[in-house]
């Protein structure tokens, strides 16, 4: 077999028609001979965007030009729907893989396309409805490992496990920033074969970036005069992008002064992590019959308010208070650090996601009429947890659901709808607790913690569980921070050897001295409530 060789990597420099046509030959017989050389399986990424179009229309062209009988190895062709994409590009993305498979069998080629999810508690709406985390920021950018990375890190590791290795292949360009490319310069240095760079989160995988030295341009020119080879229109594609741009224009860059749609960027449609959702705003804006999408753009702008203090508890999930400095105008202020939502605003989140729903499917084209923002599956997660996790045991999603749809909820999970608390026994929990929302949010700990471990054989463990329940929601929110506060600083005293402070500050604990053996004044003990249960039975 003739060597490939190796193409002019240029990254400054926008290559001729003439010039692409020939880089194009000699990229095709690159990948004829990596894809020859073993017997290592390939995975293509496939995002339907632009880059990864071109990457595996090159693939594609290139196997489909081999003799059948060198068509021996599966190439997977892998696309993560994180369930909260662009609703018109997910909708793109399912028909072109249904088109990719049906071609790939009839004209014989190892294509083999897979549409990945995330695990359904690993969700977007698991995580902000369900556990009340709040909406994504570069410092708590919880979205991108749940949805993305790990379902496709699943796959390309069952890939490994039954072949040994894997090539992944990326539609990764140098040109997209500056980080990227400093990314892969990195990689290259570390090649231990020709082309191919490792892959840092997967072991025993090497990643290949056939487009890596290609400019913007390149990509459109490559996808305008080369057809589609599983028969999609890339001028469909085109066209999407240009809507997408809000100036409604997708030109060739002739010049550097020439803007290029090749900035467009297709995501999710919650995503709080960019300033705003530019694609989703312009698609709206230039289409009318995609107007029907501006109830997302709507819920997307009231995910990503900025002050959401008043929604969210004081605590963190783990029931403790965590103090920050925070730089006011008037100065630091020593504050909780927000935790997750609290209840009423995880069911008002819940509320007005099913609403958007109701109204997108009335007035959405006939064709996304069926469109779902949020699965049953995740629904009743987020049902779980709210139960089990939270202890709110009056069980309000079914009732949200059927408020909002008129339809009665049907969890998929068995015995989801058996209960011995429900919602009756929540209201007089409310009248007993008279608008004292840690008061009843102890009593219905304690509750849901008998109910959930009186079918157990052995009750081990009730007691710390019981324990926890006092220590994070027996104290009156503002006894919690002070408490939170009196730590900070006795901790601050320590660190700065500070004893007198200390014995002070210690010195007026004292009331909270369990002295179980009151012949022993020096042996003290924290006060828990298992220890003031034991000490009246002793006592007894």
């Amino acid at each position: 077999m003739t060597t490939a060789q190796q193409p002019e990597k240029t990254v400054q420099q926008v290559r001729t028609v003439a010039e692409l046509v020939d880089y194009i030959q000699v990229l095709t017989t690159e990948i004829q001979e990596l894809y020859c050389l073993d017997e290592i399986p390939w995975v293509v990424g496939y995002s339907g965007g632009k880059d990864s179009t071109a990457t595996l229309q090159l693939i594609w062209n290139a196997i489909a030009a081999l003799p059948p009988e060198k068509r021996t190895k599966t190439i997977y062709v892998i696309t993560t729907d994180t369930l909260v994409e662009n609703p018109i590009v997910a909708a793109w993305v399912r028909s072109s893989l249904k088109q990719m498979k049906s071609e790939a069998q009839a004209q014989g080629l190892p294509f083999e396309p897979h549409l990945l999810q995330p695990d359904f508690k690993e969700t977007f709406w698991v995580g902000l409805i369900g556990k009340g985390y709040p909406a994504p920021r570069g410092k708590f950018r919880w979205c991108t490992e749940r949805l993305k990375i790990n379902p496709s890190n699943r796959f390309i590791r069952d890939v490994i496990r039954a072949s040994g290795e894997a090539i992944v292949v990326l539609g990764t360009r140098k040109a997209e920033s500056t980080k990227r490319a400093s990314r892969m310069k990195k990689l290259e240095a570390q090649r231990v074969r020709d082309h191919l760079s490792p892959n840092m989160n997967l072991p025993n995988s090497l990643v290949y970036s056939p487009i890596e030295d290609w400019q913007n341009d390149e990509v459109w020119i490559y996808l305008m005069q080369w057809e589609n080879p599983w028969g999609y229109s890339n001028k469909d594609l085109f066209s999407m992008y240009r809507g997408a741009s809000a100036d409604n224009e997708c030109p060739l860059v002739v010049d550097t002064s020439t803007p290029s749609c090749g900035s467009s960027r297709f995501g999710c449609w919650v995503c709080t992590l960019v300033s705003q959702d530019k694609s989703l705003a312009a698609m709206i804006q230039n289409d009318e019959e995609k107007e029907w999408m501006q109830p997302l753009l709507d819920f997307r702008k009231e995910l990503d308010a900025e002050e959401t203090r008043d929604k969210r508890d004081f605590r963190r999930r783990n029931g403790g208070v965590q103090l920050y400095e925070r730089n006011l105008d008037e100065g630091i202020s020593i504050e909780p650090i927000p935790g997750p939502f609290i209840k009423e605003a995880r069911e008002d989140w819940l509320r007005k996601l099913l609403t958007v729903e109701k109204e997108i499917r009335q007035t959405a084209p006939v064709n996304m009429r069926d469109i779902t923002l949020i699965t049953l599956e995740e629904m009743s997660e987020i049902r779980r947890i709210w139960l089990e996790e939270r202890h709110e045991f009056d069980d309000s999603l079914p009732r949200i659901y059927q408020e909002v749809t008129g339809e009665e909820f049907q969890d998929p999970r068995p015995g989801a709808d058996y209960s011995l608390l429900g919602r009756d026994e929540w209201i007089v929990l409310e009248e007993i607790c008279e608008g004292d929302a840690m008061h009843l949010e102890l009593m219905a700990k304690l509750l849901d913690t008998e109910r959930q471990y009186r079918k157990k054989t052995r009750r081990v463990g009730i007691y710390e569980t019981l324990e926890k329940c006092f220590n994070t929601s027996s104290r009156s929110p503002e006894d919690a921070i002070k408490n939170a506060r009196l730590k900070r600083e006795l901790s601050e005293a320590v660190s700065q050897g500070d004893v007198a402070k200390v014995k002070q500050m210690t010195l007026g604990d004292v009331p909270a001295i369990n002295e179980i053996d009151e012949g022993k004044s020096e042996s003290y003990e924290e006060v828990t409530w298992a220890s003031m249960k034991f000490k009246k039975e002793n006592s007894e």
